[in-house]
């Protein structure tokens, strides 16, 4: 009877701690870089990236001011994400007025971990992603 109320105890004790245990399944998108953005009129480009997966609007990079090769640091995450939805990435350029559209890049997003360059009209955007 004893050995019954340890190993039952012990079962509600590991059902209890499951959830606290379990990796968050997912997207997570890191490694938002750019290279060779373009220059304008008013000096080099002040690109931020918009970021989605499938109908979800996850957020936006902050904007790095007059940098034509920006690194962000932020991630993002989508805890709904599916195979094959579409990852989309849109740059802009930050100005005062009307922000200009730099290019898009999109593709269908597979389990794993995979890094991609997308290449816009001037310069190349580079990211990775993990799909659990």
């Amino acid at each position: 009877m004893v050995a019954f109320t340890s190993s039952c105890s012990l079962v509600l004790v590991l059902l209890a701690l499951g959830p606290l245990s379990a990796v968050q399944a997912g997207l997570r998108l890191f490694n938002i870089r750019a290279n060779g953005l373009p220059s304008g009129l008013f000096g080099t480009t002040d690109g931020y990236v918009e970021v989605s997966c499938g109908p979800t609007y996850l957020g936006e990079t902050s904007v790095r001011h007059n940098d034509a090769n920006p690194w962000w640091d932020e991630e993002f995450r989508d805890s709904s994400a599916l195979p094959n939805d579409v990852l989309r990435l849109t740059v802009h350029d930050h100005d005062t007025f009307l922000d200009d559209l730099l290019g898009t890049c999109q593709r269908p997003i597979k389990v794993g971990t995979y890094s991609h360059d997308c290449y816009l009209d001037e310069g190349t955007l580079s990211y990775s992603y993990t799909l659990a």
